[in-house]
């Protein structure tokens, strides 16, 4: 059992700073203030500011530091961290150490900050104790510095708050029948900046989650879920309604699920402003409802199969395997893997006008011109099975499937295949192997999995390194990382490199490639599927084959200075092969 920690006046008692008489007194009033004991301590003039920091670094066992001191004062960096980050937060970078970020703080109990910290330095953070008074001394002197020169002060990417003006005219206009229609509104204003923002910030998607005391604010960029704001949460209810109007949802409606859409169009200093689909999801939470909106921009699946991140040998067997005239096709991966835009943009190799394509999707997220989109509606009986069935005497040459979820639907899937049609679809494994067992134990026979399906692909989405890369030294690369991938530290130095940080790109990261792993059936693997043998027996026989592993992949793309070993090692080691 965990040791649980010890209370900070026992501590100031230990050290002889106080008696416990005095430690009730601090108890007695921070009750009566609704303030922290240190705080209280303090105002009662039983402790200085530099006591009780000492006592808070000895109970979260990190260290105090005097920012006064000569010696310390040499190891601030001003620097380090973005100016108004560091303001925000009173919050000091104090060098690097071990990898590590050494930052100092005035609060250990705020684990917000530090997590901010890491996501916007990319690294591991270690928290350093100092007063209040010190940090707002030191950053207000290094802007006072700054502000002769007349430079313009650095917005951090993820900490920077919302328009302060538009929050202040909500606040003037906050009572029970805010308008959330008017063009005018402060509201409609608040969220149109956020849907904007969002999508020039090239988020994925937007999380607006209402929280006991504020409603949070979360950006999901390259695969990261972080902070942008907290908005107050009287705003809450005024927020949400607006949001749903705008998706077409039913505002009075709270206590059920709805989905919807929301088009607007967005600045991206084209020609003409681009058009941008949000699709809109609302789920009743404990305090409210959490409304996430998924950005699904137009350009996401035409970026063409050469930047997805193939590497050209598995680039070649993709091309030839969606050219050939039937069987099925599987991409396989958790949700947010990049599967959709994969396919999509094989349809859009084969879009032309001798092709006949069809495709049933629950759903549809992108519009492409020569296609013939099918969107799912459980509530009015069009499943994905009559669907299927009505594609097949439509006459297609390519049918995609949104997702095999059961057996009817992969046993239609499988008969259109061996009835001249190729189809691809999508599965939720872990790898590639693991599909054929995967559509076994939904009630498919094995004979039909193994004599219909001509390819499985797993793939992954990894973070790619920003055009500002520095080689990574070996101080800087940690053997635990290298070892996950089968790397030698003497084959990546001098090839492997370092995200860099910026103002503008504070994670060194920028865009999202893919990592696969392409297992093509042959004559044994069809002889396993058919004696319902393991995953694991399937992976080895297509390793032999020649199949590339998901971490095999990823090396590639580190020593190509694609990404990083930290990257690879994390997406690929959640694969059933390792």
């Amino acid at each position: 059992m965990a040791r649980s920690r010890k209370k900070l006046g026992e501590i100031l008692v230990a050290q002889g700073v106080i008696d416990a008489k005095q430690v009730n007194e601090g108890l007695k009033k921070a009750k009566e203030n609704s303030i922290r004991i240190g705080e209280a301590l303090t105002e009662l003039g039983l402790c200085t500011d530099h006591q009780v920091l000492k006592a808070l670094a000895v109970q979260h066992g990190i260290k105090y530091v005097d920012l006064a001191n000569e010696k310390i004062a040499k190891l601030i960096d001003k620097d380090a961290i973005d100016k108004s980050v560091m303001k925000k937060h009173l919050v000091l970078g104090m060098g690097k150490s071990g990898g590590k970020m050494r930052v100092a703080i005035h609060d250990p109990n705020d684990l917000q900050v530090l997590d901010n910290l890491r996501f916007v330095l990319n690294c591991d953070v270690e928290p350093l104790l100092a007063t209040k008074a010190q940090l707002k001394d030191i950053i207000s002197g290094s802007e006072a510095s700054d502000s002769g020169g007349g430079a313009v002060p650095q917005q951090s990417l993820i900490t920077d708050s919302i328009d302060r003006s538009i929050d202040r005219s909500v606040d003037r206009s906050m009572d029970k029948s805010i308008d959330v229609s008017s063009e005018d509104s402060p509201i409609v204003k608040l969220v149109s900046r956020i849907l904007d923002e969002a999508v020039k910030l090239r988020a994925s998607d937007i999380h607006v989650e209402p929280m006991n005391d504020r409603v949070r604010l979360r950006y999901r960029v390259d695969g990261v879920c972080s902070e942008r704001d907290n908005l107050p949460k009287r705003m809450q209810n005024a927020v949400l309604s607006r949001i749903k109007l705008m998706a077409g949802m039913n505002i009075s409606e709270k206590r059920v699920p709805q989905d919807g859409r929301i088009k607007i169009h967005v600045d991206l200093g084209e020609p003409e402003p681009t058009p941008i689909d949000f699709r809109v999801s609302s789920c009743p939470a404990y305090h409210g409802e959490s409304i996430v909106l998924r950005i699904l921009r137009p350009d996401a699946v035409r970026i063409g199969l050469a930047n997805i991140g193939f590497e050209p040998e598995n680039l070649e067997v993709f091309n030839r395997i969606i050219k050939r005239p039937n069987g099925i096709f599987l991409v396989t991966g958790p949700t947010g893997s990049g599967k959709t835009t994969t396919l999509y943009s094989a349809l859009d190799v084969l879009n032309r006008p001798d092709k006949k394509i069809i495709t049933a999707e629950d759903p549809v997220e992108y519009n492409f011109d020569g296609i013939n989109q099918c969107q799912i509606r459980e509530d009015i009986g069009f499943t994905f099975p009559s669907v299927l069935r009505s594609m097949l005497r439509q006459a297609p040459n390519v049918i995609l499937v949104g997702e095999i979820r059961d057996r009817e639907v992969g046993e239609i899937a499988i008969q259109a295949a061996l009835t001249g049609h190729l189809v691809f679809s999508t599965l939720h494994t872990n790898d590639a192997p693991s599909a054929m067992t995967r559509l076994i134990d939904m009630g498919i026979k094995p004979f039909l999995v193994a004599s219909s399906i001509q390819a499985v692909m797993a793939q992954r989405l990894i973070r790619v390194l920003a055009n500002t890369k520095t080689l990574a030294k070996e101080e800087d690369l940690d053997h635990k990382y290298l070892n996950l991938i089968n790397l030698k530290m003497e084959d990546a130095l001098g090839k492997v490199y370092k995200p860099v940080p910026t103002t503008d790109i504070p994670t060194g990261y920028k865009g999202r490639k893919a990592i696969f792993e392409m297992m093509q059936m042959n004559p044994e693997i069809r002889e396993l599927t058919f004696n319902k043998a393991q995953a694991s027996d399937i992976r080895k026989a297509a390793i032999a084959a020649g199949m590339k592993e998901l971490v095999e992949d990823g090396r590639t793309k580190v020593l190509n200075g694609v990404t990083t070993p930290e990257e690879i090692a994390a997406v690929s080691q959640v694969t059933g092969g390792h």
